[in-house]
């Protein structure tokens, strides 16, 4: 339930507000944030935060604030405990009325202390790009009795992300942090750089880049050793008896790039791209203009045309021009590759069949128990949740973060591994 935070006082109409725009199409939450004269919006269900708003005015019973980086605007009055108004944008207008209070909403795979496993705050450093790495290290309780554990490094998909790889307060990281350790896996998740709590730079960096960051969260924690008394010797042993690296989209473009320079034991491939950039941009495109009712015919030379007459950046010049083919056909270790039937961002059909056809040219008759195992989900979306259409639009919506069946299967999967 949603706390009553909304007060009006100092004559002004103060505190968080919110309300749903109804596009027809679909609803759209919107949060208003009223503090001393100030105003800024939340659009949760498209992801963004803190957008500053112009008060026009603000006093005890009226509202009129525009947003000019949205070509929004705002103005409603006061009634019977709402603000009843129009949200006008792009000579748009719509009624909008506003509640007291913000909008909640319900994760209830999210993990909540007292959590029965240990976690340390540590970093990590990647030199050569002057980056420091901030992340939590997360242990299984039996841990200290129980050396030689493996443990995995998380990367996150495109887009800076924090280190639960939060997205519509989903913490996908987390909880799956959170089953690894219940089930005796440890594992590393940590900020992108130049996000939270790590540093670097970010303005021209790509792909390639993360890789390199991941590779040194990789050797931190092959560093890691822990002392072992044999009679009146004592010598150093490593922590971890196997270290990999589970990837989600972007990320696992980069443990293919880890697998490839065999600088990995084991990989989890969540989504991950097996096909070149423009062409998955190309499918990404038609899966999207399908779901909305719209043709779906963009193709490769179009998306050429489109790319040449827009102003990109490094990271997006290489993620089109990047084919992973190579670096899975390079990789040695084992391979667990995982999507969702409903996926429209990393299509399976095309990327995992990639994916399967090149480490092994065959594995329909591939187990949980192979070195290599692919598997698409039914039913299940680029976030691993169980959804209607696969939609984005659906990802903040839906409560489950991550689907049970994907957790087990990965636990069991890491697990089963000699």
């Amino acid at each position: 339930m949603a706390a009553m935070v909304s007060t009006v006082w100092a004559q002004q109409i103060s505190g968080t507000w919110n309300g749903q725009l109804d596009l027809q199409v679909m609803k759209l939450g919107i949060v208003f944030h009223f503090d001393e004269g100030k105003c800024s919006i939340d659009s949760p269900d498209q992801g963004a935060k803190g957008i500053a708003g112009e008060v026009k005015e603000l006093s005890e019973r009226r509202v009129d604030v525009a947003f000019p980086s949205i070509a929004a605007a705002f103005s409603g009055e006061l009634q019977d405990g709402k603000i009843v108004g129009t949200f006008r944008q792009m000579g748009r207008e719509l009624p909008l009325t506003l509640k007291p209070g913000d909008i909640v909403r319900q994760r209830p795979q999210t993990p909540q202390p007292p959590y029965p496993y240990a976690t340390r705050e540590v970093t990590f450093q990647n030199d050569a790009a002057h980056a420091t790495l901030a992340g939590t290290l997360t242990l299984p309780a039996d841990f200290e009795a129980q050396k030689n554990r493996p443990v995995v490094l998380m990367v996150t998909g495109s887009g800076l992300q924090n280190r639960d790889e939060e997205i519509f307060d989903h913490k996908p990281f987390a909880v799956i942090a959170d089953y690894l350790a219940r089930h005796g896996i440890a594992s590393l998740r940590y900020d992108d750089r130049g996000f939270g709590q790590s540093t670097g730079e970010v303005a021209n960096a790509t792909t390639a880049d993360f890789a390199d960051d991941a590779e040194a969260g990789i050797r931190f924690l092959r560093t890691m050793n822990f002392s072992e008394k044999n009679g009146r010797k004592t010598r150093e042993k490593p922590l971890f008896s196997k270290v990999g690296i589970l990837g989600h989209s972007e990320g696992g473009s980069v443990a293919f790039m880890l697998g490839a320079k065999q600088a990995v034991d084991f990989i989890v491939a969540l989504a991950a791209p097996g096909i070149k950039g423009d062409t998955l941009l190309v499918e990404q495109t038609n899966a999207l203009l399908e779901l909305s009712g719209q043709p779906a015919k963009m193709t490769l030379k179009q998306m050429r045309l489109t790319m040449a007459m827009q102003e990109t950046n490094p990271w997006y010049d290489f993620f089109t021009e990047y084919d992973p083919a190579a670096d899975i056909a390079a990789t040695r270790c084992p391979v667990f590759a995982l999507n969702g039937s409903l996926d429209k961002q990393v299509l399976p059909e095309s990327n995992l069949n990639a994916i399967r056809e090149i480490l092994t040219g065959n594995t329909s008759h591939s187990t949980l128990h192979t070195s290599h195992f692919t598997k698409i989900y039914p039913s299940l979306n680029h976030l691993f949740q169980h959804a209607k259409t696969g939609a984005t639009t659906e990802y903040n919506a839906i409560e489950e973060t991550i689907s049970e069946e994907v957790l087990r299967d990965i636990a069991e999967w890491i697990g089963a591994l000699k």
